[in-house]
């Protein structure tokens, strides 16, 4: 019984810190959900055996507003009202010990049957590089891996690690005007950086990042994803 209580406790610091991600990202879910408490948690999720079925823990999140205004793109002379390029997430927990083809095709067909946006699988394991290769095969529906012990404790609320936003693309345009930049000038940050895939930005993007200073208090950079 200690180690399913042990497991309990472990997945349930990785749902925290999933529905945190979400939330932070701009999606629409409620303080009590991102800060569920164990209790809570073994109520919901843990059957009479002691054991937790990953399947139970998935859900799903629409974008807030605020959200969607920061991936609309600029108008342009051929569309004058662009669609938001966001729409809603959905978030699958893996109960195989490893993941491969079948795997990450099954769960890229919910995403395309349920017409889903964005798709994030947390595993067990890494998945095979053969798997992977379906990632960008169903794009434009985005799919992203997660492991488990990557989640375990959320990056994002450690004191050394600042606070990153995402910058809307009129934000983005009044900053390199601002300053007279062109974005290919800014510091740089990858795709695969944690903080990035914490919010899942993409290409071409740009987030604004505050430090803490002894001197200024506070002050602002700014990176472009690449």
């Amino acid at each position: 019984m200690a180690g399913d209580s042990n497991e309990a406790s472990r997945l349930w610091r990785i749902l925290r810190t999933t529905k945190q991600m979400c939330y932070d990202r701009g999606y629409e879910l409620t303080e009590e959900e991102c800060n569920i408490s164990l209790a809570d948690f073994k109520a919901a999720y843990v059957d009479e055996s002691g054991t937790v079925h990953r399947q139970r823990l998935a859900f799903y999140a629409r974008p807030t507003p605020d959200m969607q205004k920061k991936y609309t793109p600029l108008p342009r002379p051929g569309n004058p009202d662009p669609a938001p390029d966001i729409g809603t997430i959905h978030v699958d927990f893996s109960s195989q010990p490893s993941v491969g083809i079948k795997d990450l095709k099954a769960f890229a067909q919910l995403l395309n049957e349920k017409n889903y946006h964005t798709g994030i699988f947390v595993a067990q394991a890494a998945p095979t590089s053969s798997a992977l290769k379906i990632i960008p095969s169903i794009l434009p529906t985005v799919m992203e891996i997660f492991k488990e012990e990557d989640l375990l404790v959320n990056i994002s609320r450690h004191e050394l690690v600042p606070k990153h936003t995402l910058l809307s693309p009129e934000d983005k345009k009044r900053l390199l005007e601002r300053y007279r930049l062109k974005e290919t000038q800014l510091p740089r940050i990858r795709m695969d950086d944690p903080m990035a895939r914490y919010l899942g930005l993409k290409r071409g993007q740009v987030v604004k990042i505050i430090r803490k200073s002894e001197t200024a208090g506070r002050y602002a950079s700014y990176r472009w994803v690449i």
